[in-house]
């Protein structure tokens, strides 16, 4: 084992072959991504094609019917028992279709879950997934990021990771570039080194990647840290309940017909057989896998809608959500900044940038516009922007663009915009220490050296030459951030090349500005500085974010995204109410939140008036109030409280790392895609990976729609088999002896309810999907009379089909009376199958061909069944007669009297409710 621990940042680089400041080559990656392959740790939660077809010949019904086949073997049944065994490899192979199916989902979903991360290679810095990245990597961090891989600090500020995934200790371990001359320390005491799985709580920094994969400490210990949630779903856990309670209710009713079949003087073999097929028949065993099916693929679906579902009950959740919030930036707007920077004597200055990849981007024909001049508050605010700002412009085949935050980004291309540029700044004046930006400060600060004054553009030489300057100390802290919160840590401001005291109307005079720029919509961060000294370079800490001299503001113009309109207005008409929160500016927030239709009128609650609200007033609050301004983490929580208090299902978005707590306890946490921490994703239920509002919409619609078809699926099911037991129960009754021999139940059960059944919950959401109210949560599987339709229907089927079998017993039609029951049950559930497409559509309104695979599956069954009837061999195996035209007539007829009466019905709820 190397130990990289003891040796310096330059060893570690050489040792690897990378170069802090131009990373990897191309084709060194390549050749490395060979010889290490991909930084993955081996997934040992999938489950292997085998061990699925192993788990498909042990469910009960499968056990008891090889059971029985066997038995059947020993009565020298050997046609029989063929049969069922063949019925049992189909049903098998099935059932493993269907589940392997699931599994690839699965596993197609965990692949996209993979964190990306910053690296530098050829000199650039680009984003990647964190599987390509391979030792001599150089990773950027910063608050938020999950550690990808093992490796060695090269440069820190303020770097501090939680390392209790490996450690058990609950405190951020500070971590910098210093050697350890230790034996053999300890994971948590080795801070030149971070970990695989470990999250940055706060500061930046860089490594160089040392290990990958199963070579990292988390790959040693073999745990898993990416995982889409394969816990079991509400509903799941309800049909599982239901299978059991069902199985209950098969057995007595197997009793019963075993018992009324002997009393009558039936073959012993023949009722022992009936028993055992009706068990299987009335037990709806494919209902779990058929409902993980629909939940993954639904997943998979919205996936091409850029939501990733990261745990698989958040879909069946979707469809009850009753309130959205929403954050702001990039979510309800673009995220593309026109920045207009505006000093507080009032001199103003647009600059217009555009935006290419999320990130602000500028052509060379652009650059350095001289609009500097000779105002030095300008040129110390675009100098004060750039500094302090984490965005990095790489150069690109277009011209330049900037890499990180979009806001910060923008701030960047103001400044090269201005003559301005970020590389040179810092060259001539370091960053030597830092606050990172805190969404509770809501600012961020830098301490900078003065080191190469002549670096300077002249106006800024100038201002560091002015009486207004101490020489001996040449150090500057710089603190971008909220305008109202840098006034409250400001006691001067810089106007004509000099500093004044902030007096109330210096003070007045820059919130007026503020209030102004903030009505139209902008989003507008404040600038300030004042000179620092070395010792306080060396001890950053927030007490030094005070006495400063307040400089100016950009104001940045961050429009709504144009399909936010309409997906608010959808989402307001299918009963979810959308709600902005945000740590913008309240007169910012209101404009935007009145523009895209979310807020009608004028309250908005700050988050000084929420650290101030008890619980019982927020709840009351909350009722009406849909945009929270200037609001820090925490107050998130305290809004998703009151809102569940008040029984609201709530979707919450979010993307810093504070924002874990309140994503966790949302009913539907979403992360951010794009500006979101690795953090936020870990505790989300789904990640948005365009960042936009009119996702989460259309990932409702889907979350309905894929609920509804469950829905169907199990009516389906359950009308179909409740129709198979009133034939066998009510059978004798009529005098029709035994109307379904054993291996047609078995043949019944295995075409209807495979693949009609799975084509169901591939049905295209109903019109007024996204014009009703949301369901309750709590709604159990018979409720809104689904149980009620499982009754008529099945009873309705069952009646159909032994009026058909009585017709041609007292006509005298030989054996053909069995083989018209078993065609006309056959069919009649493909009519209940087209029937239950639409709960409030008939078949022709819905159309025929808008779900091609249910009407590939009926023909499919329908086809069988003919087989089933008029091939000589398969006569042999199920017992059944040709029949005449007349005869296939009138069984088809009758089953066709089942779809047309079920949609009758539904004219005829229609009718009524219209009155």
């Amino acid at each position: 084992m190397k130990r990289w621990f003891e040796k310096t940042a330059e060893e570690i680089l050489l040792e690897n072959g990378s170069d802090s400041s131009q990373g990897l080559t191309s084709a060194e990656v390549t050749k490395r991504q060979s010889q290490f392959g991909p930084n993955e740790l081996v997934d040992r939660g999938t489950k292997s094609p085998w061990k699925i077809l192993w788990e498909q010949f042990t469910e009960t019904m499968v056990v008891i019917l090889i059971v029985s086949a066997v038995i059947t073997i020993f009565l020298q049944e050997y046609k029989d028992a063929i049969a069922i065994l063949v019925i049992v490899v189909l049903n098998s192979l099935l059932g493993f279709s269907q589940e392997y199916r699931a599994e690839k989902a699965m596993a197609a979903l965990k692949k996209m879950a993979v964190p990306r991360v910053r690296v530098r290679r050829d000199g650039r810095v680009l984003e990647i997934p964190a599987q390509q990245l391979v030792p001599g990597d150089i990773v950027f961090l910063e608050a938020g990021n999950a550690i990808p891989a093992d490796g060695s600090v090269i440069e820190s500020a303020n770097l501090r990771i939680q390392e209790s995934v490996l450690t058990g200790e609950s405190e951020p371990v500070e971590k910098n570039t210093e050697v350890i001359h230790k034996e053999n320390p300890a994971l948590g005491d080795q801070h030149n080194r971070v970990f695989m799985g470990t999250v940055v709580t706060y500061g930046r920094g860089t490594f160089v990647v040392t290990e990958t994969g199963m070579q990292t400490e988390l790959g040693k210990i073999a745990e898993m840290i990416q995982s889409v949630g394969g816990e079991a779903t509400p509903l799941q856990r309800r049909l599982a309940q239901l299978g059991k309670t069902l199985a209950v209710a098969a057995l007595v009713i197997v009793a019963v017909v075993f018992a009324l079949g002997v009393l009558r003087g039936e073959d012993l073999r023949t009722m022992f057989l009936t028993g055992i097929s009706m068990a299987v028949a009335a037990v709806p065993e494919g209902l779990p896998a058929v409902v993980t099916i629909a939940l993954a693929v639904g997943a998979q679906r919205m996936l091409k809608r850029n939501s990733l579902i990261r745990k698989l009950p958040a879909v069946e959740t979707l469809g009850s959500v009753t309130v959205i919030c929403s954050d702001k930036t990039g979510t309800l707007t673009e995220n593309r900044m026109t920045v207009t920077m505006v000093d507080v004597a009032g001199n103003r200055l647009d600059l217009q940038e555009s935006l290419r990849d999320f990130s602000p981007s500028i052509k060379k024909a652009a650059l350095t516009a001289p609009v500097i001049g000779q105002n030095n508050a300008v040129a110390l605010m675009m100098a004060g922007g750039a500094l302090c700002n984490d965005a990095i412009l790489e150069q690109t085949d277009q011209g330049f663009s900037a890499v990180g935050d979009p806001t910060e980004g923008a701030l960047v291309v103001a400044a090269v915009q201005a003559g301005l540029w970020k590389s040179e700044l810092e060259s001539a004046m370091p960053r030597v220490g830092e606050l990172p930006f805190d969404s509770d400060r809501k600012r961020m600060s830098t301490i900078h050296q003065i080191k190469d004054a002549q670096k300077l553009p002249g106006v800024l030489r100038d201002l560091i030459a002015s009486p207004a300057f101490d020489e001996s100390n040449p150090y500057i802290f710089i603190t971008k951030g909220s305008v109202d919160g840098l006034l409250e840590i400001s006691n001067r401001v810089w106007t004509n090349h000099q500093v004044v005291e902030m007096d109330s109307s210096w003070r007045q005079r820059v919130l007026n500005a503020n209030n102004d720029l903030a009505l139209k919509g902008m989003r507008v961060l404040g600038v300030a500085f004042r000179q620092s000294s070395e010792l306080e370079s060396k001890e950053v800490d927030e007490s030094l974010e005070q006495d400063l001299i307040f400089v100016g503001m950009f104001a940045m113009i961050d429009p709504a995204r144009p399909e936010v309109k309409a997906a608010v207005k959808t989402a307001k008409e299918a009963g979810v109410r959308p709600i902005m929160i945000t740590g913008d500016h309240p007169l910012t927030a209101l404009h935007i939140a009145k523009e895209l239709g979310i807020a009608d009128n004028d309250d908005v609650i700050t988050g000084v008036d929420l650290a101030k609200m008890d619980a019982l007033t927020l709840k009351d609050r909350v009722k009406t109030v849909s945009v929270f301004a200037r609001v820090s983490p925490e107050h998130k929580l305290k809004i998703v409280t009151a809102l569940q208090e008040l029984g609201q299902i709530v979707a919450m978005t979010g993307d810093g790392v504070n924002d874990a707590p309140a994503l966790k306890k949302a009913d539907i946490g979403v992360a951010m895609g794009i500006t979101g921490t690795d953090v936020s994703k870990e505790a989300a239920d789904m990640v948005l990976l365009d960042d936009n509002f009119a996702t989460i919409v259309s990932a409702v619609r889907e979350g309905r729609r894929i609920y509804e078809n469950i829905r169907k699926f199990i009516k389906y099911t359950m009308t179909s088999n409740f129709g198979e037991i009133i034939v066998m129960l009510a059978g004798p009754f009529v005098g029709l002896g035994l109307p379904l021999l054993p291996l047609q139940i078995l043949w019944v059960n295995l075409v209807t309810d495979g693949l009609p059944g799975l084509a169901l919950t591939q049905e295209p959401s109903e019109p007024d999907t996204m014009k009703r109210p949301p369901r309750n949560p709590k709604e159990q599987i018979f409720g809104r009379g689904l149980g009620i339709d499982v009754l008529w229907v099945g009873t309705l089927m069952g009646a159909v089909s032994l009026l058909v079998g009585l017709w041609a017993f007292n006509s005298n039609q030989g054996y053909a009376w069995q083989t018209m029951i078993f065609t006309t049950l056959t069919m009649a559930q493909m009519g209940n199958a087209l029937a239950t497409r639409s709960e409030s559509q008939t078949l022709w309104e819905a159309g025929i061909f808008t779900n091609k695979s249910l009407l590939a599956a009926v023909l499919l069954t329908f086809g069988l069944q003919l087989a089933v009837i008029y091939l000589p061999f398969m006569q042999t195996i199920f017992k059944t007669s040709s029949l005449t035209l007349v005869e296939l007539g009138i069984s088809l007829g009758a089953s066709l009297v089942v779809l047309i009466v079920i949609d009758g019905v539904k004219l005829l709820k229609r009718k009524v409710t219209s009155k």
